[in-house]
């Protein structure tokens, strides 16, 4: 039995890839930055804030200044700013080896995007759907590339309600019910990307991973931060710094080891904490008719046709 523990010691030597992180200049995203970009690779953060990003982008070179890392302005929540930054991405780079979906919003109120969509499943979700079917050609062109989408504990409590998927007008809606269900698009999108890979031969793979409880400083908004209080209060003991909630995605971005399909998530009692291992996660993730359906569903609302 294999008993080592997956560390950013063990990240391979990634010069000459070509790594493009959402939401990187906080939390995980941040980290997963400073792993990639100490071991070599191309680096694109994907900011809504370039301001932020800029900021962010500075103290990695300041730790690791032979680095190579690139802010681009990316808003989830717009589908002409994703089709801005596909467009801008391709006059720099011809090849995409990691595309690391890892911004989320997250227990936040009841808002939409600039397309209308509820704000939690059209950042988490319909945003990443959209900037990976649009960057397709590039995952396609490059060989052994892979799709990353990170997803979370909460996709246990999510469910999937096609009647309503993006709580119109507010109804029926809760932060934390909207967040699950992104959350569980995220495995769902994941899963039947991997099969999409499959089934048009592409050399491509999707792979999940989620950080257990990680002091990620994603909620921002006036209420979110009770929610935040209470949450760290309650996990006080076993929440992890984002160093480590981190680890599952980084893993999964650049792990030889890892396979088509697979999810990653901490390695301790019920995933809340510890090094990164394979996990599983709930049933309804694997629901193949399900998932077909959100893939229609995502494609008509966002006008993103994979081909």
């Amino acid at each position: 039995m294999n008993n080592h523990n997956w560390t950013l010691d063990d990240i391979p030597d990634l010069i000459g890839k070509t790594i493009v992180v959402t939401g990187a200049n906080t939390g995980l995203g941040f980290e997963a930055v400073k792993a990639f970009a100490q071991n070599g690779a191309n680096v694109v953060m994907a900011c809504r804030s370039v301001e932020k990003g800029e900021i962010a982008r500075k103290q990695i070179i300041r730790l690791y200044p032979s680095s190579y890392i690139k802010v681009m302005e990316l808003d989830l929540g717009d589908l002409k700013s994703i089709r801005r930054f596909a467009v801008t991405f391709r006059q720099s780079h011809a090849h995409l080896d990691v595309l690391l979906n890892n911004a989320a919003l997250m227990m936040a109120p009841y808002s939409q995007t600039k397309d209308g969509f509820e704000s939690q499943m059209g950042i988490n979700h319909l945003g990443h759907f959209a900037l990976t079917g649009i960057l397709l050609d590039l995952l396609k062109k490059t060989s052994g590339s892979r799709v990353v989408n990170v997803s979370s504990l909460s996709h246990k409590q999510g469910e999937i309600d096609f009647d309503n998927l993006l709580f119109e007008n507010g109804k029926d809606f809760s932060s934390m019910k909207a967040y699950g269900r992104s959350k569980l698009s995220n495995l769902l999108f994941t899963y039947e990307l991997q099969r999409f890979f499959e089934s048009k031969g592409i050399n491509s793979m999707a792979v999940a991973a989620h950080p257990g409880i990680a002091n990620t400083g994603k909620p921002t908004k006036a209420d979110t931060k009770l929610w935040l209080k209470i949450y760290n209060n309650l996990f006080a003991s076993i929440i992890q710094p984002a160093t480590m909630g981190a680890l599952p995605e980084i893993r999964a971005s650049v792990d030889p080891a890892v396979k088509p399909g697979e999810y990653y998530g901490p390695g301790g009692v019920l995933e809340l904490a510890g090094y990164p291992v394979l996990v599983r996660p709930k049933f309804t993730a694997l629901d193949v008719e399900m998932a077909h359906k959100l893939w229609e569903v995502s494609e008509k609302l966002t006008s993103i046709k994979y081909h």
